[in-house]
């Protein structure tokens, strides 16, 4: 076997990293990881990953790197046990790595493929359903599987749509990240009456938004005295309400979102 296969099937974990190796995996896991790691990493990816993975992380069956889909993994040190233990029976053998060579690679996979971003810390995905739904008060306004209001988009395939970095930049700087399409609304009518929501769909002559209601509407532009499509996202920012674990659980259980 060849070094291309190192992450063939990252998703089952083994035994333990050597005590060297753990000791950096486990600093580097409570804090975010440098540019040079992460060109570092990029440097290893290309030949010997990108050969089973591809140039997007996603060319084997159900892994994404690039997005952080894993079969199994979640922390950074489940990716790194796989790399050094290799999965019996699956075609990946286990690669002895140095503690920085194995840094850069989960540092390129956690920034995404993007050695431009600082990789992201992913935490525990149980913690951080429990923040979504706690301090941060996410459900207020987000639906997910099916629960929860329609006032802010669905979350529940957002895991399969945004990579680890564009999660964190949504809940750091969620006007930076804020789509078009979802973009808040403010309408007053030719009768007077205001309506704010989230815009859905527009065309020349119509807009559809859920209201602040959880009203689906749907208005013809030419009955509006105004229509503003506001640039500002309604979404508090979560730099200063959430702490690093909290913020790095809550990437944990947004990245788990893959949908049905």
């Amino acid at each position: 076997m060849t070094r291309v296969t190192t992450l063939l099937a990252i998703a089952c974990v083994s035994i333990s990293l050597a005590p060297q190796a753990r000791a950096q995996l486990l600093d580097q896991d409570h804090g975010q990881y440098s540019r040079a790691d992460i060109e570092a990493g990029q440097r290893l990816y290309g030949p010997q990953c990108q050969v089973c993975h591809g140039a997007t992380g996603d060319s084997v069956p159900g892994i994404d790197l690039r997005l952080g889909r894993f079969r199994r993994a979640t922390t950074d040190e489940d990716i790194a046990r796989v790399i050094t233990t290799g999965v019996p029976g699956a075609g990946m053998p286990a690669f002895v790595l140095q503690p920085a060579e194995l840094t850069g690679v989960i540092a390129f996979i956690r920034a995404g493929f993007d050695p431009g971003s600082a990789a992201v810390r992913v935490g525990n995905i149980d913690r951080g359903a429990a923040v979504f739904a706690g301090k941060a008060d996410c459900a207020t306004c987000h639906r997910v599987n099916g629960r929860g209001p329609h006032l802010a988009p669905d979350l529940s395939s957002i895991g399969a749509i945004r990579t680890l970095a564009g999660l964190q930049r949504a809940l750091l700087e969620p006007t930076a990240a804020l789509m078009p399409i979802n973009r808040p609304v403010r309408i007053v009518t030719k009768d007077g009456q205001t309506i704010r929501g989230r815009r859905l769909n527009e065309d020349t002559y119509t807009v559809q938004l859920i209201d602040d209601r959880e009203q689906l509407r749907s208005l013809v532009k030419a009955d509006l005295k105004e229509f503003t499509v506001e640039t500002t996202a309604s979404m508090p920012s979560y730099r200063d309400r959430l702490n690093a674990d909290e913020l790095a659980d809550v990437i944990a259980y947004l990245a788990s979102l893959k949908g049905v």
